[in-house]
């Protein structure tokens, strides 16, 4: 097997870089998360806003109108992302988050501050659905848990930002009512900082191999897959993979041709119509239909365990816990923003080895075990703080480990199901799905979530700790394992191709794209296919002919 962890990494040093950039939109997505919920504990924003302050609605409404744009932006990734590109349509959702960002830095009103979180939405909500499919298919299948993980560590490093960056400009002026704006609008620019850096980067980054082939560009892609292994485009593992992708792209158009014809024949060669069309191909094949449905419930389970109502309103959740000052509260949401970090960087070095099922399984449990000690603690001694400040301080602490519990688990295992599940066909949609998912329970999430811990207070962290459970029971008995598997072998993780007709189909494809004869031939007669010699300490083979 090839090598994981720090080994594969120092193997695929290439892939990682490009991989981290393109996962930049991590990084926006998560600063984004945190840097309202610290705004608002402001004396400045208060004086500012004061409408915003004294409405837990209007409060919840600027919250989550970013998840509405977000849903939105996510969900039309997946048709942006097959026709104008990956590359393209990251570009687009970065100036969507430019514009938003200094939008809402310069508000004036509410109605500013609106319309910049729903720009930025539709940019983070664009770049969350398609920056793990781009980092997907530019990984080895060794590689591709810890690539993908990328992302979430990013989400974290954002998350980690906007705590401490809210924390410093908090004392802009004093922390008083001598605060000036400025230390409530300063995280808002600097938001639009990575955005820029991430428009221009793009220029410079690879196409994916698999979109690539996808759109009849074999050469280029050949070329991009050996830029990416750092091995020759003749080299057999280059080769090899290069026609898997191609066998399974072949295989899924001819398959969509066979089972919908009518739908086949109406989209012709409009390339809008196709990409629309094979919306009815997810629902019209229950395997199809299966993944998406699964990948959608991922990222339900992943939002309904709490996790954003914890980042979006550390500070809210933290005074309402006995830490009253301002400067307190996100001092300790600070301290979430390093833990957070500092869990999800192990986890991406063992997903690939333990599996993505054990971690999210974990940390069901134990995200499910703080959730109900801080209820309890909540539900004895809410009623006066200032007599239990150590009971406040423990429930804060259970706070911190629930934040450990999800940032091995569910963080990054959630992201990269719903990025490496989907056949070809409808990769680009099917993420795009999910991920519109985790932006719709979001959105609900950041509404309710102040009018529940207004209303019911302790009741709200024993709601998200059933559902904690139940996320895991759900991971258990309905997500097969899936590290260490090639993209294009995930349809044999799920059960599909297993129709005698449908592996005909799939071994006739195989045998026309020069497949069956590359690995037969290097099986049977390695040394009339190619030669092997060493380059660099690698041993590399070579294949005349394909």
């Amino acid at each position: 097997m090839a090598p994981t962890g720090i080994k594969g990494l120092l193997k695929n040093k290439k892939v990682f870089f490009i991989a981290m950039f393109a996962s930049f939109g991590g990084l926006l997505y998560g600063y984004q998360q945190g840097v309202l919920g610290q705004a608002v504990v402001m004396n400045s924003f208060q004086r500012d806003f004061p409408e915003i302050r004294q409405s837990a609605s209007k409060l919840g409404w600027l919250t989550s109108v970013l998840q509405l744009g977000g849903w939105v932006g996510s969900l039309s990734a997946g048709v942006f992302g097959e026709v104008l590109s990956r590359k393209h349509t990251m570009f687009a959702g970065s100036l969507w988050v430019v514009l938003g960002s200094f939008l809402a830095a310069g508000a004036q009103s509410t109605s500013y501050l609106y319309a910049g979180r729903l720009f930025t939405g539709l940019g983070v909500g664009t770049l969350s659905a398609i920056g793990p499919i781009y980092n997907a298919e530019l990984s080895p299948p060794e590689m591709r848990g810890f690539l993908i993980a990328l992302q979430q560590l990013t989400t974290t490093i954002g998350i980690m930002l906007a705590y401490w960056v809210a924390f410093g400009s908090n004392y802009i002026g004093g922390t008083g009512d001598g605060q000036t704006a400025l230390a409530w609008r300063l995280p808002m620019i600097i938001q639009g900082i990575p955005a820029v850096i991430l428009c221009i980067g793009l220029f410079f980054m690879p196409f994916s191999p698999r979109l690539l082939i996808n759109k009849g560009k074999e050469q280029e892609a050949l070329k991009t897959l050996s830029y990416l292994r750092n091995l020759p485009e003749d080299h057999y593992l280059v080769q090899v993979e290069f026609l898997e992708i191609k066998a399974d792209a072949e295989f899924e158009r001819a398959i969509f041709d066979k089972r919908f014809p009518e739908l086949s024949k109406a989209a012709g060669n409009s390339v809008w119509r196709r990409e629309f069309a094979q919306y009815s191909n997810i629902f019209r094949s229950r395997d199809n239909f299966k993944r998406v449905a699964l990948a959608s419930l991922v990222m339900f389970f992943q939002q309904w365990t709490g996790i954003d109502s914890i980042i979006y309103y550390a500070s809210i959740i933290f005074q309402s816990l006995g830490l009253t000052s301002s400067t307190i509260s996100l001092l300790a949401s600070g301290v979430i923003g390093i833990i957070n970090v500092a869990t999800t960087i192990p986890a991406i070095y063992i997903i690939d080895k333990v599996g993505r099922k054990p971690l999210m399984m974990a940390g069901s449990v134990g995200m499910c075990i703080c959730e109900v000690i801080i209820g309890v603690i909540v539900a004895t001694c809410g009623h006066d703080w200032s007599t239990h400040a150590a009971a406040g301080w423990a429930a804060v602490v259970f706070v911190w480990l629930y934040i450990v519990n999800f940032a091995y688990s569910w963080g990054p295992g959630s992201w990269i199901l719903i990025a490496e599940i989907f056949p070809i066909s409808i990769r680009a949609k099917g993420t795009s799905i999910g991920a519109s998912a985790n932006w719709m329970n979001n959105f609900i999430i950041a509404f309710v979530v102040p009018p529940m811990l207004s209303s019911i207070g302790w009741g709200t962290y024993i709601f998200f700790a059933f559902w904690s459970a139940a996320g895991g029971v759900f991971i258990w008995l309905c997500m097969p394992e899936t590290k260490g598997k090639t993209l294009e072998e995930m349809d044999q993780v799920f059960g599909s191709h297993t129709a005698a007709e449908e592996l005909e189909e799939f071994a006739r494809v195989q045998e026309r794209v020069g497949l069956t004869a590359l690995i037969e031939g290097r099986s049977g007669a390695g040394s009339e296919k190619g030669s092997v010699e060493k380059e660099a300490g690698l041993e590399v083979q070579h294949i005349s002919t394909v």
